[in-house]
């Protein structure tokens, strides 16, 4: 491994925010992974249009196989690409602070180094050939980065106490209840500098493709994302994903979580919110971003499963349905590692906990279904690159769609209520005999009405590159 040269750390600031100034009219990288679903013309070998279609799956190495190493992941590599996934994110693989450290394991989220990978996970040659594997299938593999905070033992805390966030007693300080952590204070420049020389690193040493930003808006002025950015894009044009929301993160990221409309699903799940307010939440949030940005819609990730329930906890029978309604109606959706092996525990944060493969991979066919879907329908493709979702019902449990992009067109019909409920049309354009994308079954829509099961969904689609 090369080891890069060391310049100072307001220097290096100033050299990588003026990359892209002093790279005009260089080579730029080769596209994207050809395996992408990528919009036509200017946009298809650069992020975010290369990823319109795609399905990103979050990678928790530590749980993802018995091992719990980044070798033994490779190993199932070959059957996340027949899932269809496009997208790889990788959670923390650095090396985890032993300082403060919850559980026996600790965090992945309190790093101690942002440039070794965690010895319990394997070697940076095993990180490398990760990379180099994602690659060689046609994927995309971004990287979770911790900007907000340290480990206490992080050399900084001695070499560099300047970079962290204190109270009025001068006590470097944490967050909530995370005692692991230090928080970082990125108003000093020197901060800043080098965290985006680390970042880099991982840009130049193991050519990942992008960034999923931890808690990105929390303590983190904009404009270090507008440093960061310029200077990681001038090395290579990369992805990124904020864990955050709000649409002022769009001035630098590619996309962001759609948090409300996760806690409105659950609260839909609960029988404490319906089709209405899933409505309204679509309609508000497209008028507050607009179209360009990529939302990130999921049903679990790595925190919802740990700390609030797995899918069958929060959703019950309609865990389908609520995948089935972020995979067709709205922003890019996201899988979780065991997802699709109908992952029914709660997996331990900070202890080893393996996700359980070893059975029939039921739910396996039916997310392959939905990524293929997304992947083969413009009409589906997240941001400015789909299809405005619009309502053709008016009834308060059952939320009706139609999306139509260049010819394609999907219509998608969700109950989010665990009894039977009448479907009333209110757009007479999708009237007529349609097949359900799942069943094969032909079903006709008209002025008058549609009886659905509890829990039940259809999805109609024509047109799409898969014919």
């Amino acid at each position: 491994m090369k080891t890069p040269m060391k310049t100072p750390l307001s220097t290096g600031l100033a050299l990588l925010v003026l990359a892209p100034l002093l790279l005009v009219g260089c080579d730029r990288p080769g596209p994207a992974p050809s395996g992408s679903t990528a919009v036509a013309g200017a946009d298809e070998a650069s992020y975010p249009g290369v990823l319109a279609g795609s399905t990103i799956y979050e990678v928790n190495i530590r749980q993802h196989t018995p091992e719990g190493t980044i070798a033994a992941f490779i190993e199932d590599l070959p059957r996340i690409k027949d899932l269809g996934v496009d997208v790889l994110w990788i959670m923390p693989v650095q090396a985890i602070g032993e300082e403060n450290r919850k559980g026996s394991l600790g965090s992945y989220y309190s790093v101690t180094d942002y440039r070794q990978v965690n010895p319990e996970f394997g070697t940076g040659e095993d990180f490398r050939r990760l990379v180099d594997e994602v690659h060689a299938l046609d994927m995309h593999i971004i990287l979770d980065w911790v900007p907000n905070h340290t480990a206490w033992d992080h050399p900084w805390i001695t070499e560099h106490p300047e970079f962290y966030a204190r109270d009025a007693a001068g006590n470097i300080i944490y967050e909530a209840d995370w005692t692991d952590i230090a928080l970082l204070d990125h108003r000093n420049p020197d901060t800043r500098a080098a965290m985006i020389e680390d970042m880099a690193y991982w840009v130049t040493e193991y050519d990942i493709d992008g960034f999923r930003q931890d808690h990105a808006g929390h303590e983190i002025p904009l404009y270090f994302w507008e440093e960061a950015t310029a200077a990681i894009d001038s090395i290579k044009d990369v992805f990124w994903l904020a864990e955050w929301d709000g649409a002022r993160m769009h001035n630098e990221f590619d996309a962001t979580y759609a948090w409300e409309l996760l806690h409105l699903q659950d609260a839909v799940g609960r029988g404490e919110a319906d089709a209405d307010d899933i409505a309204a939440f679509i309609e508000g949030d497209i008028q507050e971003f607009g179209m360009a940005p990529f939302r990130m819609t999921m049903t679990t990730n790595h925190d919802e499963n740990s700390w609030n329930g797995t899918v069958f906890e929060r959703y019950g029978e309609g865990h389908r349905t609520f995948a089935a309604f972020i995979f067709t109606a709205y922003g890019i959706p996201m899988l979780y590692s065991g997802q699709e092996a109908g992952l029914d525990k709660r997996l331990r944060f900070f202890e080893k906990d393996t996700v359980d493969f070893s059975d029939p991979l039921e739910l396996q066919p039916f997310y392959r279904s939905l990524v293929r879907l997304k992947k083969e329908n413009p009409a589906l493709w997240a941001g400015r690159y789909g299809g405005m979702p619009h309502r053709i019902n008016a009834d308060p449990w059952i939320y009706a769609f139609r999306r139509e992009k260049d010819g394609n067109r999907v219509i998608g019909i969700m109950n989010f209520s665990g009894v039977p409920r009448t479907l009333t049309l209110t757009d007479e354009t999708v009237t007529g005999t349609h097949t359900d994308y799942f069943t094969g079954e032909e079903v006709d829509l008209d002025p008058g009405t549609l009886e659905l099961e509890p829990w039940q969904y259809l999805v109609f689609a024509s047109g799409g590159q898969g014919g």
